[in-house]
């Protein structure tokens, strides 16, 4: 007998249909093969599914089963085959009558026990179980949450294999689950730190409003201490909430990382990822034998922070460059090539020299010019010309450190962000998620136009400087940002002032 489900495989965070097949032969010895291209965990999965059949007092097939999970030609991982396996030996067996198998996808890695585990990626595979006008799925209680967020699908949450098996079979009926959207966003949206915290550097707290209002990424350079990153960790305070999209797309990223805690439904504050400086290629961009997200992609809708900037090995720092311009990261591999999101705020800190005192007043720096020249080469100049803002963040005085004022706090700063970003959305219309800082070449020619004075200044500092292309349409961008933050039409020659301001460090990089 033939009983067939409906689940899920993962190709990177995409989603893709696979039919399981289990067929329990009337004869031959208890053997069970897995085709359609199985991993070793998916392999495993017989040893798992036996050991919960017997527990939960089901039968374990005496015949020869196979085992098929279609398409063949796409290779499948993970244990997420677990519960369908089970539950259509259950059927192929024929120890149940009923089901309701043909309505509803499954999914579930299995305990010895007859527990239902969570797995990776329950979110895509909703997405994709509604695109098709599925039903429902059954899929482990605490990946529940996860897939309610999915509007106009029934998501059932079983705890163990009985409770699945009599769901499908009619013989347990259970309620879908259902969560306010609203109530997770406002739980979820929180922060537990304030711009307020940070004393003086409200120099760099201006320019991060810029970078935060325009979409544009910057880089901090100052001496230990001076609070750069205390900064960095601060800037997700001031930006946008994120959109119920840019949660889903964010989450669907985590989600395929095993990332999200049990029973979270979404990402509620944007991600703000912090690798070490001794992280390698692929877990930077991605990448592994199977194809994983890597840092880049789960800082996507948020901020990839970088301290110790130059102490990354180069060849990881190259690969930064596509993804900072195209927003993706296309990992090729022999079985496959997966693209994964990557449309982040790339934020960097570096101190000066090697000791790091160079533009500190009160401690002397110990490092020769040779040495500061190697120092800041090992940041490529096409990498840094990536990055529209090198701020200076210079340590800061013992009478601001024990100052009873407060700083600039970060609800002011992000009323700032916002009024900026409504103006752009108004700006770029249809294409609303655009943002000064990622201006195509056609759109920076059509709203970026300076007047006489303006266009002096910025001819004199790319003569003085030496500045690419790119970096003249970035400075052109930051201008129109800073234009959106004094609700100008026009940008003014104060503007392309400001924006070269903070370009200044290319003469030195």
């Amino acid at each position: 007998m033939i009983a067939r489900l409906q689940s899920v495989a993962l190709v990177g965070i995409e989603a893709v249909l696979c039919e399981v097949e289990v067929d329990v032969a009337g004869r031959g010895f208890g053997a069970v093969a897995v085709v359609g291209l199985p991993d070793t965990a998916v392999k495993e999965s017989v040893e798992r599914v036996r050991s919960a059949l017997l527990a939960g007092g089901y039968n374990f097939p005496k015949h020869r089963t196979v085992v098929n999970l279609a398409p063949a030609d796409i290779r499948k991982e993970g244990p997420s085959f677990d519960l369908p396996i089970a539950v259509g030996m259950v059927l192929a067996n024929g120890q149940v009558a009923q089901t309701l198998a043909d309505r509803y996808w499954v999914t579930g890695e299995l305990a010895l026990d007859g527990r239902v585990r969570p797995v990776k990626g329950v979110l895509s595979m909703a997405l994709l179980a509604r695109q098709h006008g599925c039903e429902g799925m059954v899929v482990p209680a605490d990946n529940a949450n996860e897939a309610a967020v999915v509007d106009g699908l029934q998501v059932i949450a079983v705890a163990t294999l009985a409770e699945a098996i009599g769901f499908l079979t009619g013989q347990l009926p259970l309620q879908p689950v259902r969560i306010d959207l609203e109530a997770v966003f406002g739980e979820a949206a929180r922060y537990d730190v304030d711009f307020a915290e940070v004393r003086g550097q409200e120099a760099a707290k201006r320019a991060l409003v810029i970078a935060a209002a325009g979409g544009h990424n910057i880089l901090l350079i100052g001496p230990p201490g001076a609070g750069k990153t205390m900064l960095a960790r601060r800037l997700p305070t001031i930006m946008p909430p994120l959109t119920l999209v840019e949660s889903l797309e964010t989450t669907r990223v985590y989600s395929s990382a095993g990332l999200l805690k049990a029973g979270q439904a979404l990402l509620g504050t944007r991600p703000v990822r912090s690798p070490h400086h001794t992280a390698s290629a692929p877990a930077m961009i991605g990448g592994g034998s199977v194809p994983q997200a890597g840092e880049v992609s789960l800082a996507h809708h948020g901020i990839l922070f970088l301290d110790e900037f130059p102490e990354f090995p180069r060849s990881v720092l190259e690969t930064l460059r596509q993804p900072l311009e195209e927003g993706v990261v296309q990992v090729a591999r022999a079985f496959a090539s997966v693209q994964f999101p990557a449309s982040f705020m790339l934020v960097a800190a570096m101190n000066p020299c090697p000791c790091g005192y160079f533009t500190d007043p009160s401690r002397p720096c110990k490092c020769t010019p040779p040495q500061i020249d190697k120092y800041l080469a090992r940041v490529s100049g096409p990498l840094m010309d990536r990055i529209d803002m090198h701020i200076e963040t210079p340590a800061v005085p013992v009478r601001e450190l024990r100052s009873q004022r407060e700083g600039t706090d970060s609800r002011s700063m992000r009323e700032q962000v916002l009024a900026a970003r409504r103006i752009q959305r108004q700006r770029f219309g249809a294409d609303s998620t655009t943002l000064n800082g990622r201006m195509k070449p056609r759109q920076v020619k059509k709203f970026c136009g300076i007047g006489e004075a303006g266009e002096s200044l910025l001819r004199q500092a790319m003569t003085e400087l030496g500045l690419s292309a790119r970096a003249h349409d970035k400075i052109l961008r930051l201008g129109r940002t800073i234009a959106d933050l004094a609700e100008a039409e026009q940008i003014a020659a104060e503007h392309i002032s400001e924006a070269i301001h903070y370009r200044r460090l290319d003469r030195q990089l």
